[in-house]
């Protein structure tokens, strides 16, 4: 797998629901109902928006707040595309921690 995407859906009661997915390739509904597609190949974020407005495409960082949830799905993507990832998580609940990515 290649792509990790983060979609997410305001439900009727108006809570927000997430939905996680993995792919080898993009397809267009991917690009058109993703909130968060990431390119563990490139290391890049291919689309950042979250209630429709963009954040930054920071992929450190978005790797490094999803990592708290999808820790051994995104450390299989990064396997899966050639990476070794070294990291080192703060046991501070404001700081999420520091990742580091190597090509093998």
């Amino acid at each position: 797998m290649r792509y990790l995407i983060l979609t997410y859906y305001t439900k009727a009661d108006g809570k927000i629901d997430e939905a996680m997915t993995l792919a080898r390739n993009l397809k267009q509904r991917d690009l058109q109902t993703g909130s968060v597609i990431l390119d563990f190949k490139k290391l890049q974020v291919v689309k950042a928006q979250l209630n429709g407005a963009s954040v930054p495409k920071d992929f450190n960082r978005i790797v490094e707040y999803y990592m708290q949830h999808y820790k051994s799905t995104i450390e299989r993507l990064f396997k899966e595309n050639g990476y070794e990832i070294d990291y080192k998580v703060k046991e501070t609940s404001d700081v999420s921690g520091t990742s580091l990515v190597h090509q093998l």
